[in-house]
């Protein structure tokens, strides 16, 4: 037998459309079959305002798939959904308007997700089998560069880290609507790859070598302590890698923010555009730029008067560097790593 989900009511959503005037909706809806599950879906939905509104303002956290996000006095609703239900989510989105016509319900909007792809998948895989899989080949190429270091317990946090960064740029670093093809056998998001989360991270740890590096050189009194940007002669960087940084990453920076982390309710529609992939591809730009000016500048000098100006010109430059690693990690829900 069968069991199947008693039908509650029937609903006609494609009037209600049309009479509320709204817009990007599959001209296909018609009549919704109403069961205790949508209604479910709609509690847990419903839920979830309630404690974004309640417990924080400012930030709240998601409890289902559907991710609620606040927007003044009240919250504004963002469905992340793949486009294979797409065409549920709108149903659900309009019996919730139908349901509770509130400030909220109205300001709902749709995120979109293609499809992910594996190729040659031997059998089918879910999320934490590839995210162990992924792992797995995190510590084999740690290992392989570090040696048994990579093994002691205090790498796990590390390569658990990692894992996670490389795992983000994989999916993040495709348009949200294009389909994301996998291959499980290519290990090189797991290594120093210029296109790999690992090598955004690997540089943010070097970054914060290097600050951890002078604070410890300044209690012996090695260095003195860096002075406020005011002070500062910026006129001591000459090299070409350091304005690089400054008009490529420090000054557009907040535009590349605005163009890709910005999820605009007003717009009109129902669907809006993430673009985590300018984000990824800014980060990955960054560290390849970055790492090629550390590679080659000495930054933490002898510790001379003289050279004492060009280098707290160089921490201080280094620093808003730090801080545009850290801040566009934070957009794509990752921690920077402090050491490797």
């Amino acid at each position: 037998a069968v069991l199947t989900e008693d039908v509650i009511c029937t609903v006609h959503l494609k009037s209600f459309v049309e009479q509320q005037g709204l817009v990007g909706y599959d001209p296909n809806l018609d009549v919704l079959l109403v069961t205790e599950g949508k209604l479910r879906s709609l509690a847990e939905l419903q839920q979830a305002v309630l404690q974004c509104t309640v417990s924080n303002l400012w930030r709240c956290e998601p409890l289902t798939s559907q991710t609620s996000f606040p927007s003044g006095s009240c919250c504004s609703i963002v469905h992340v959904v793949s486009c294979e239900e797409e065409f549920q989510q709108q149903q659900l989105d309009l019996l919730w308007r139908i349901l509770d016509p509130g400030a909220h319900t109205a300001l709902q909007k749709h995120l979109v997700c293609g499809p992910v792809k594996v190729t040659n998948p031997s059998s089918p895989i879910g999320a934490d089998q590839y995210f162990q899989l992924r792992k797995r080949q995190m510590y084999e190429a740690s290992v392989m560069k570090y040696g048994e270091l990579a093994q002691d317990e205090a790498w796990t946090e590390v390569i658990d880290t990692l894992t996670v960064a490389a795992i983000r740029f994989e999916m993040l670093s495709t348009a949200h609507r294009s389909q994301i093809t996998l291959d499980l056998e290519d290990s090189s998001i797991s290594t120093k790859g210029t296109k790999s989360g690992a090598f955004v991270m690997y540089n943010c740890a070097r970054l914060a070598t290097l600050f951890d590096t002078y604070q410890r050189a300044e209690r012996p009194c090695t260095y003195p302590p860096l002075p406020p940007a005011s002070e500062l002669n910026f006129s001591c960087l000459r090299e070409e890698g350091e304005w690089l940084l400054l008009f490529n990453y420090l000054l557009p920076f907040p535009e590349v923010l605005q163009q890709a982390a910005q999820l605009p309710a007003s717009t009109k529609g129902i669907r809006i555009t993430a673009n985590t992939e300018t984000v990824c591809k800014f980060l990955i730009q960054l560290s390849m730029d970055f790492s090629s000016y550390y590679n080659r500048v000495h930054v933490l000098g002898e510790p001379f008067p003289h050279l004492f100006d060009q280098m707290f010109a160089r921490l201080r430059l280094l620093g808003a560097v730090r801080d545009v690693f850290h801040s566009a990690l934070a957009t794509l829900h990752l921690l920077p790593l402090s050491q490797i």
